[in-house]
């Protein structure tokens, strides 16, 4: 869940970069090195399990045609692993295995952040429109082409 995740903030990132928002590139970035950390963390529980970490795709990263787009659907993802972790913390709780437990409580806790900040984002554009809330997130005119010429 979280390689899958990374990997749709890293594709975001090169889309709002290409879109010139350069400033919320930058946050995808945030979040695709967090969803990486989140990842480290299962690898290394499942390693001290004694088990063998599957490390592969839940499914394919998609690209998005609009901001509100990319948005409903890292909500919909959000909300889907929140399910999730919740879920695996009650089953760790219920086989006694506290430090299982607390990575899913702590990992669904990130997630929820994420949940919240995608809510806010989307009522930003709702009250602002899409223009408006965009031209908020452009450092200058030059970003989007220092970045392609650096790629």
């Amino acid at each position: 869940m979280e390689i899958t995740a990374s990997h749709q903030y890293q594709l975001h990132a090169h889309i709002l970069d290409d879109w010139g928002l350069d400033k919320l590139a930058g946050k995808m970035r945030e979040e695709q090195v967090e969803e990486i950390g989140h990842s480290d963390l299962f690898i290394e529980r499942v390693l001290f399990l004694k088990g063998d970490p599957e490390i592969a795709f839940e499914k394919a990263p998609k690209r998005a045609a609009t901001l509100v787009e990319m948005f409903k659907a890292d909500l919909a993802d959000e909300e889907e692993a929140i399910e999730f972790y919740l879920k695996a913390a009650k089953q760790a709780y219920d086989e006694n295995d506290v430090g299982s437990r607390t990575l899913f409580e702590r990992i669904a806790l990130d997630e929820e952040g994420h949940k919240s900040w995608l809510e806010l984002q989307l009522e930003l554009i709702e009250r602002l429109g899409e223009k408006a809330y965009s031209a908020k997130l452009v450092s200058s005119p030059n970003v989007a082409g220092a970045n392609a010429e650096n790629a």
